[in-house]
């Protein structure tokens, strides 16, 4: 549990509202898909900072290919939103949407960990929405 996260978006959790839909699309495979949202509680500039921190994650708005890949919504695949809008579809400021590959699972939350201190670091002083 990671406090500086409101929230996490992943087929896999039993959280999910349609997680006995996806158990049962994917049924026999191994896992779910490498597709996570995690809303954190940072302004858009902390989001912006922590998603161009990333070392081993590489800042792409299309995601899907082996490598793992982020994008932060609300500059780049929904910039030419007004917040507002956003705000109502579900994209906040915070959102950063994860799309992991092959890489290995510790080195991809370390890599999170360490842009999520820079982010921090850089910004100190800036309220999360």
């Amino acid at each position: 549990s990671e406090p500086l996260v409101s929230k996490v978006t992943y087929p896999g959790l039993e959280s999910h509202p349609d997680h006995e839909v996806a158990v049962k699309q994917m049924e026999g495979k191994r896992g779910f898909s490498g597709m996570v949202a995690a809303e954190f509680r940072l302004s858009l500039r902390q989001t912006e900072r922590l998603v161009a921190s990333c070392k081993v994650f590489c800042l792409a708005e299309s995601l899907g290919g082996v490598e793992s890949l982020v994008e932060t919504p609300a500059s780049m695949t929904h910039a030419s939103l007004p917040a507002e809008e956003r705000q109502k579809i579900g994209i906040s400021d915070g959102l950063v949407r994860f799309s992991v590959g092959i890489e290995d699972v510790e080195d991809l939350i370390a890599d999170v960990r360490q842009a999520l201190e820079i982010a921090l670091a850089d910004t100190e002083g800036e309220e999360g929405k």
